[in-house]
């Protein structure tokens, strides 16, 4: 930790992770790729730090063989050039043949990417970009080739688009910091994180790796696909596309040396992509890491949202943080509000009054809906979860109701006399509270 952000405050041991060392699993990793002698140069090092010749693994076919199963699993929407992955399908050994010969004879060139709009929680919308099949191909085939060498150098403070790494990671990882007494937060958001990255210096950052000119002309021209919505077209001078199968690995190379400075410092960070907290011991310590955070995100080209960075005592109610989809606060985990008012949308949608479905056949698509939920959000405190229970049978009743004919707002005495919450149970309603009180007694 420097000088500065200490200002006398300890930081406990159990909170440093060391940046250098650690267990590393190659399970992961595509054999037919990477080779036991690659794998040991790999953790070796290789002479200059940087790998040769790699363009000839990604044309492989073997290697498009099992980028095209990744991206037919994933499914998606078609591209610009209107192909969709089921019509791939019905050619791919042609398709596929293809797109090796272009590769091997630098005849590839990337299509641009269809823009979409996505709605999200607070009314506003996210860009999605989405390229074409055959381009989605290629860059699964090359991020098999290219991910064990950044991977290698990542951090473990590092969750998301990781290799046996994810969300649940990161929030055990928040869980134990603030029991070891990490109680000061500084919540930072990146503004527009993805379209702000300086291509310029993230080219730069993949060519400290990769001396392939071939393999690097390829991850540039994805870096400066045009982007076609509606009748625009236009050439993006920075940022990685949203939505291409490239763009979390090469955001998280953007960001490693923010984690490796923090690691550097002592700040104990959880990042989850472009989304990240550092826990500290004390207010002091917390306006220090934010200056380091501020400086280096300067440095770099990029900006925090001012309205979305802050630093708070996650003890006090309304100084908490969200991360996640949970919010940590008054030592509790609740749900954010986001992430309740979602459920409940697609509830809403679920339970419509007008469906004229019967009562089991809405619950059959209801409950997979709240099975999933739970199954991420079961560490919530736990009266988030009756309320919700009632919402669900409170949308039933007025289901029923409707069907029945009878007159009525959905909470009224007879509608609970007549549709008990043992009525639904019997019916074989998912009840979050009954998941929570069987998980708890199992932990």
């Amino acid at each position: 930790m420097t000088e500065s952000a200490g200002e006398g405050a300890a930081v406990p041991e159990t909170a440093k992770q060391a940046p250098s060392t650690r267990a590393r699993d190659w399970d992961w990793v595509d054999r037919t790729i990477w080779t036991e002698r690659m794998l040991a140069a790999l953790e070796n090092g290789v002479q200059g730090g940087k790998w040769f010749s790699l363009i000839d693994k990604v044309y492989r076919p073997a290697t498009l063989a099992a980028a095209w199963e990744q991206v037919r699993a994933n499914r998606g929407a078609a591209g610009l050039d209107g192909q969709s992955v089921e019509r791939f399908a019905a050619q791919a050994e042609r398709y596929l043949g293809e797109l090796a010969e272009d590769l091997r004879t630098e005849r590839y060139r990337a299509a641009p990417v269809r823009r979409v709009e996505i709605a999200k929680a607070d009314g506003k919308t996210r860009p999605l970009g989405i390229p074409t099949v055959k381009d989605r191909i290629v860059q699964a085939a090359v991020k098999r080739v290219i991910e064990p060498i950044f991977e290698r150098e990542f951090l473990p403070t590092s969750y998301g688009f990781r290799p046996g790494r994810g969300c649940k990671d990161a929030l055990r990882e928040v869980d134990r910091l603030l029991r070891a007494g990490f109680t000061h937060v500084v919540d930072a958001d990146l503004k527009s994180y993805f379209d702000s990255i300086p291509r310029e210096r993230l080219q730069a950052r993949l060519e400290e790796r990769l001396s392939d000119g071939r393999l690097l002309a390829l991850l540039g021209q994805w870096l400066s696909q045009d982007v076609v919505q509606g009748l625009r077209r236009w050439t993006p001078t920075q940022g990685t596309p949203q939505g291409a199968i490239i763009s979390p690995l090469l955001a998280n190379l953007y960001l490693h040396p923010l984690d490796v400075v923090m690691a550097q410092r002592g700040y104990p960070l959880v990042r989850y992509a472009d989304d990240f907290v550092i826990l500290c011991a004390s207010a002091a310590e917390a306006q220090a890491a934010l200056a380091e955070v501020q400086a280096w995100v300067e440095a770099n080209g990029l900006s925090l949202h001012p309205d979305k960075t802050h630093i708070g005592d996650c003890r006090v109610v309304g100084q908490g943080f969200e991360f996640l989809g949970y919010r940590f606060e008054a030592g509790r985990r609740w749900v954010r509000k986001k992430s309740l008012r979602a459920l409940k949308d697609k509830v809403r949608a679920l339970t419509a009054r007008t469906r004229g479905d019967s009562l089991a056949r809405i619950m059959a698509e209801l409950n997979p809906v709240l099975r999933g939920w739970f199954h991420y959000f079961q560490h919530a405190w736990r009266t988030e979860f009756p309320a919700l229970d009632g919402f669900v049978r409170r949308r039933l009743r007025a289901v029923l109701r409707k069907q029945s004919k009878h007159p009525g707002f959905g909470r009224c005495v007879a509608d609970h006399r007549r549709w008990p919450n043992a009525y639904f149970a019997a019916a074989g309603l998912f009840t979050l509270t009954t998941a929570w009180q069987r998980a708890s007694q199992s932990r």
